[in-house]
């Protein structure tokens, strides 16, 4: 079975935790936020995790990580 590659743009937003699940940021943070209150853009900054339902696609994207 051959080397399996990496997509380095997935390599690069998400990261696994210790327990095997995978994290990721929030969207709408990268502009307009001026408009959005201070708690919501606040919120925003947190991580969190990709949906199960997403999860067994994302590892297919990043298999060694």
């Amino acid at each position: 079975m051959p080397k399996l590659k990496t997509k380095r743009s997935a390599a690069k937003r998400f990261n696994k935790t210790a327990t095997g699940k995978i994290k990721r940021a929030k969207a709408y943070k990268g502009h307009n936020t001026g408009k959005k209150s201070a708690k919501r853009v606040r919120n925003l900054r947190k991580n969190t995790l990709v949906s199960e339902g997403d999860q067994k696609r994302v590892e297919k994207l990043i298999p060694y990580k």
